[in-house]
């Protein structure tokens, strides 16, 4: 269930989904949704190492054919999780972050297809009691107290392999398709390198093939508040302060950089250059600042700094194929591919999906590219994707 922190965190950004929400629940909605928890053992991690349980929290909408080959898998995004559809409770204020897509006749149609939606390893929310995920603030059984910086990096690749268990655990063999949008395209896309036979068709939705210097280099920027504070104690927090206010300047920085000039000056408008307080005192801070730092505060109360060190990593190491080179991660994929990215994305510029989709048209695959247009930025990809719906049906529903 959302509550005070997560309606806090959403501020302006719920007021557009529930508009983009209201007519699609109209036409009808997923309505409410379980979240369960699948649990494996013994993991090996992508680097060699092993976690000895995994968990991590699952939905689904529609049902399940008896041959088992309807599924769609959605992948989320980097401050998201599993919930991408319908509400927990009648009362829930805002549905799931793609529910105008997803439900009875929509883009991604529960009247067709199975859709599972999974929280991934080192979730940015583990304080989230509607996420399940294992990580670094996650009890390690073998000593009693938490993993910290124990816990193994892991990649792209153990999401990837993750869900594969999940899916095996519900003898699901095959995927109509894996549809993911930013992080959760980089799996969406890892999926169809790592599983090739097991995968039918690729949406990449505001992502990437690779991630290059300049995203790697960006991605550091959310670490290093994090780094930076006294509190992290090079990550064993656990059992005194924890580094609150370099999560708090994390946070408000993915915020920041996910949206576009031309919505955040929207949203922020009543700020200006010629406020008083700051002009006479160093030490005072703009509104703008004032009213960001207020959204990403609201925001830790569910976040661990650990988890989004992990997940940074995670996405600064990604490559489809983790090959030496793109084309020849790229190689193994046998799905259909569509690459929808924003336009105006300032975050995981238009660019790094073009450099996929020409590198798969080279290698002679079946592929696709169409931009998103909107004011929001590398956020487009959440809040205007259903300026794609026709796109979306038409690529799952052909051969």
């Amino acid at each position: 269930m959302l509550n005070l922190h997560k309606i806090l965190f959403v501020s302006v950004f719920a007021l557009m989904q529930s508009a983009c929400s209201t007519a699609s629940l109209a036409q009808g909605s997923v309505g409410l949704v379980e979240k369960q928890v699948f649990t494996t053992q013994n993991f090996t991690t992508f680097n060699g190492q092993q976690i000895a349980e995994v968990k991590i929290g699952w939905e689904a909408y529609g049902d399940l054919n008896a041959a088992k080959d309807n599924v769609i898998l959605i992948t989320h995004f980097f401050s998201g999780n599993s919930h991408a559809a319908g509400r927990y409770t009648q009362d829930e204020l805002l549905p799931g972050y793609w529910d105008a897509i997803i439900g009875p006749g929509k883009a991604i149609d529960t009247d067709l297809y199975y859709v599972i939606s999974s929280d991934t390893l080192v979730n940015q929310e583990p304080h989230n009691p509607m996420v399940t995920t294992t990580g670094p603030a996650t009890v390690n059984p073998v000593t009693g107290v938490p993993y910290a910086l124990d816990f193994p990096v892991v990649t792209i690749r153990d999401f990837v392999n993750v869900q594969k268990a999940l899916l095996a655990s519900l003898g699901i063999e095959k995927l109509h398709g894996v549809v993911g949008a930013s992080m959760g395209s980089l799996q969406a896309l890892d999926w169809a390198t790592a599983y090739p036979e097991d995968v039918e068709r690729v949406i990449s939705v505001i992502g990437a093939g690779a991630v290059d210097p300049w995203s790697i280099a960006t991605l550091q920027q959310w670490a290093n508040p994090i780094i930076a504070d006294p509190n992290w104690n090079d990550g064993n927090y656990y059992s005194g302060e924890a580094p609150s206010e370099g999560l708090r300047q994390a946070l408000g920085m993915v915020t920041l950089q996910a949206m576009h000039p031309q919505i955040f000056n929207q949203v922020y408008a009543t700020s200006s250059a010629r406020e008083p307080a700051p002009l006479h005192d160093i030490r005072a801070n703009f509104s703008v600042v004032n009213q960001l730092n207020a959204a990403a505060e609201a925001r830790t109360a569910f976040a661990d700094a650990n988890h989004l060190l992990y997940l940074v990593r995670a996405n600064q190491l990604f490559m489809a194929g983790f090959a030496e080179d793109l084309a020849t991660g790229l190689s193994p994929v046998l799905a259909k591919t569509l690459f929808l990215p924003s336009g105006n994305d300032l975050l995981l510029q238009p660019y790094l999906a073009q450099e996929a989709f020409n590198t798969l048209q080279g290698l002679g695959k079946e592929t696709y590219y169409e931009e998103i247009e909107g004011p929001w930025g590398h956020l487009n990809g959440v809040y205007m994707l259903e300026q794609k719906a026709a796109v979306i049906k038409e690529f799952l529903g052909t051969d």
